[in-house]
């Protein structure tokens, strides 16, 4: 921010670009908004699912001053992390565990709460505001002020879509008591374009503009803690965490430019790994290869879980003893119970088999339905 003669945002603007930054735009915090009442709604209406915290930090989402009070304006910081291929093609190679294009390296919150630490230092050095940093982990609406800020809009799937950058964006956000000018809120360009609801193998969007995550693949297979839902199995196909359909296939990324910065934290053994290895992962083994990745947080359980669910999508029979059998025995019960399904799924005769054997000592009663009820 060394060029005195710009104006103190064109200086915020071009040091958030020095920074890596694909756009910085800026809006009012404490201005009346519609996105807290649209929060409340969809909480109202269960489609949080699983993720209580929603609802009890709903007050604290409301507005952005209700985190902070003294808060006058948000900067608005956008990183490009679009993928050098496309990710609906990867659907079709069900041998392997499809990641989503986010989560195929380092965690996004370390990468971009660092620049925003220091983007946000040298904020408060020049004007001796207060700051603070929001990276998608405290109850703050980073998409509504994004689209407020003029960053992009919301699009039909709910997440951000730019005009330059598609729907490839990680987002982040500063918080400051200092008095800036705000950029203009960016207008919807969807237009009669429905690409992103018709594409979603679950129907996770009841309408344009909204989502029930309790139908959504990366809810499903991120977030949710049980058994996931035998109506959603078969629709996961071979994605063993999170979802991009509704994002690939949106038009605009067309002028989305392949992310220079992914190079820095993509790693290429996450961007397709095979199935078989993914099962005989131990938890020293699991935590070894997704170290420092946002997939660790979830568990070798739950992604265990999800890669049973894609080996029963992937018809390889060949995956029966090396992949399935020997998780019929583990220890985990939900880990169980997506064998049970995958060996349904693989080889029907054996599954009978393997019903009259372990059926009668099987104590979770989730994993007994497994066993008795026809898996859909």
């Amino acid at each position: 921010m060394a060029d005195a003669a710009l104006s103190l945002e064109a200086r915020l603007k071009a040091a958030a670009r020095d920074l890596g930054f694909a756009d910085c735009r800026i809006c009012r915090a404490d201005e009346p908004w519609e996105a807290g009442a649209r929060l409340e709604e969809f909480v109202d209406h269960g489609r949080h699912g699983d993720m209580a915290w929603m609802e009890t930090t709903l007050e604290r989402r409301r507005a952005p001053t209700a985190m902070w009070t003294d808060a006058k304006s948000a900067i608005m910081l956008a990183m490009n992390y679009g993928p050098d291929s496309d990710p609906l093609a990867q659907l079709e190679l069900k041998a392997h565990g499809n990641i989503s294009v986010y989560a195929r390296g380092a965690d996004y919150h370390d990468l971009i709460k660092k620049k925003l630490k220091q983007l946000a230092g040298q904020f408060a050095q020049l004007t001796g505001a207060d700051v603070k940093v929001f990276v998608d982990t405290a109850p703050l609406m980073e998409k509504p002020l994004a689209a407020k800020a003029g960053l992009g809009w919301q699009g039909k799937h709910t997440n951000l879509v730019s005009r330059e950058h598609g729907s490839w964006l990680f987002l982040g956000a500063i918080l400051t008591a200092a008095e800036l000018e705000p950029d203009a809120a960016e207008t919807d360009h969807c237009g009669s374009c429905r690409a992103c609801l018709d594409i979603c193998p679950t129907n996770a969007f009841p309408a344009a503009y909204q989502l029930d995550a309790r139908r959504c693949i990366s809810y499903l297979t991120i977030e949710h803690a049980g058994p996931i839902p035998a109506e959603f199995r078969t629709p996961i196909g071979n994605r063993i965490y999170g979802c991009d359909d509704c994002l690939a296939i949106c038009p605009w990324n067309k002028f989305a430019q392949t992310a220079g910065e992914q190079k820095l934290w993509a790693r290429a053994e996450l961007k397709l790994p095979e199935l078989e290895d993914l099962a005989a992962l131990d938890d020293a083994a699991f935590r070894e290869v997704f170290a420092g990745s946002p997939v660790k947080r979830s568990g070798r359980t739950r992604i265990l879980r999800n890669v049973l669910v894609a080996i029963g999508n992937s018809g390889d029979t060949g995956l029966v003893a090396s992949s399935v059998l020997p998780h019929l025995d583990d220890e985990a019960a939900m880990v169980r119970g997506a064998a049970v399904w995958a060996l349904w799924r693989l080889d029907p005769k054996r599954f009978e088999a393997e019903k009259a054997k372990r059926l009668p000592d099987e104590q979770d009663e989730e994993v007994g339905a497994e066993w008795t009820l026809t898996p859909k």
